[in-house]
């Protein structure tokens, strides 16, 4: 049994998850429903924040060159890391140099991802994770389990009982306002005293230098303006060309990631503190990150460095909904992990995730910039296919199949044979279990199939 299969068996056993999960995307998802409807030409929208991700991509080198320009014009240093390592060393050394003891970090996916929490801590620096997600993330030891909700995969009775045992002054009542402003009065005094403040960026403006990162808290304000020191990671694909195109992006981002027409909290950086400002770091250091996207881009992944980080296809995903985030074992879960995570981690390692979809087709029609995930998955599976990574087990069977299929006469016989004794092994319609389906029916029921078989329904309907 892979580590994939054991992760899925664990989330399949846990009712309390379907719960947590279910409650947070099906909320998501009526949301986005009732913003969609409520966008005008949604469709065309869409249509235009791919070609404008699209058309970056293409040019990834010129707005990164412009971005570095303006943005070092505007007081800010930036810095490239080639990889994961490379990014955290940068980071830990900027803190170093400051001096700093302790970080108030705002949410960044790409920090998970080059393992940022980790580095800082075995540098001995103290961090604070300042979203309120991520902060009962870091309080339960846990990893996120989604890109926006990081602690979907907790119900708020699970929350309650978190803060009382870790909250200096836990909340009274039993109420999420109250919950929040106990986190309220445990964290603020943490980000105001911070030396070093260290956020991800949602965006990067190339012709003004500018970081934007949006929060629904307020969370990033705070941990970014009081320390001395700010420092930004960011993916090189976060480029945009200019402010119009990011403010394009920002509204498709809200709708698709909250339901939402803009985020609470909706803010452009552009360098450290100037002369006559009141307040503001006093460095600001921007760290540009590949791991792995010039790759991505040169290998037929290029669609995928569209992604905006908004968890639609997630929220929308039967698979997700089910599972959880944990259960694909990478920073990234759902349909958009499944593509990304081969990509970072490799293919051999993470082979099961690419057949972890029930190739629907959901989460590219709910995608804000049109990324063709069912098709970037399958492109996975012909490459796990020819380079032999799929089990003999698998080869075989299907190898099986194939020499079915070429005799139809043999292959609708035994298709006969199969459908009336999978009718046989159900009850009131229902299949419990079933030799070779094991996977299926240990946390689910089968549907009985029909009577007779497709073809069988197929000519009798000609014969009529």
């Amino acid at each position: 049994m892979s580590g994939f299969t054991r992760r899925v068996e664990h989330a399949l056993a846990d009712p309390v998850l379907k719960i947590a999960v279910e409650r947070t995307a099906g909320t998501a998802e009526a949301k986005r429903a009732i913003a969609v409807t409520a966008f005008p030409d949604f469709e065309a929208a869409r249509t235009r924040a791919a070609a404008i991700k699209d058309h970056v991509v293409a040019n990834l080198g010129h707005y990164l060159q412009e971005f570095e320009a303006n943005a070092e014009a505007a007081g800010a240093t930036v810095h490239w890391a080639r990889t994961a390592e490379e990014a955290c060393e940068t980071v830990v050394g900027i803190c170093k140099r400051a001096g700093a003891r302790s970080v108030a970090r705002s949410k960044s996916m790409l920090g998970e991802e080059i393992g940022l929490p980790h580095a800082l801590a075995e540098a001995g620096i103290e961090r604070v994770e300042t979203d309120l997600a991520e902060h009962i993330i870091q309080l339960s030891g846990e990893r996120p389990s989604h890109i926006v909700w990081p602690a979907m995969h907790k119900t708020r009775e699970q929350v309650s009982a978190l803060f009382r045992a870790r909250h200096r002054e836990p909340h009274l009542e039993e109420t999420i306002a109250a919950m929040a402003e106990s986190a309220r009065r445990h964290l603020r005094s943490a980000m105001l005293d911070a030396d070093v403040g260290i956020s991800g960026a949602n965006f990067l403006i190339a012709d003004t230098g500018s970081v934007c990162t949006v929060t629904n808290e307020g969370n990033a304000e705070l941990s970014i303006v009081p320390p001395r020191v700010h420092i930004v990671t960011a993916g090189i694909e976060k480029v945009v060309p200019s402010l119009p195109h990011a403010i394009h992006m920002l509204r498709m981002l809200a709708r698709s990631a909250t339901g939402a027409a803009l985020t609470q909290y909706t803010t452009f950086y552009t360098g450290p503190r100037r002369a006559g400002d009141r307040d503001g770091p006093e460095e600001m250091h921007i760290v540009l990150v590949d791991n792995g996207r010039t790759e991505m881009r040169e290998s037929g992944l290029a669609e995928m460095l569209r992604c905006i980080r908004c968890g639609a296809c997630m929220n929308h995903c039967v698979v997700f909904r089910q599972i959880g985030g944990h259960a694909y074992g990478g920073t990234y879960p759902g349909p958009m992990g499944a593509v990304l995570t081969p990509a970072l981690d490799g293919l051999s390692a993470n082979r099961d995730l690419v057949h972890a979809c029930t190739m629907n087709g959901k989460c590219q029609e709910v995608c804000p910039v049109n990324i063709p995930l069912p098709t970037l998955l399958r492109g996975w599976r012909e490459k796990s296919w020819r380079e032999g990574l799929e089990p003999q087990t698998v080869r075989r069977a299907l190898g099986l199949w194939a020499w079915g299929v070429r005799h139809p006469r043999l292959y609708r016989l035994g298709s006969a044979l199969a459908v009336r004794a999978m009718r046989m092994a159900a009850r009131a319609g229902w299949i419990s279990r079933l030799p070779l389906a094991g996977g299926w029916t240990r946390h689910r029921d089968l549907p009985a199939p029909e009577s007779t078989t497709f073809m069988e329904q197929y000519a009798r309907g000609r014969r009529r």
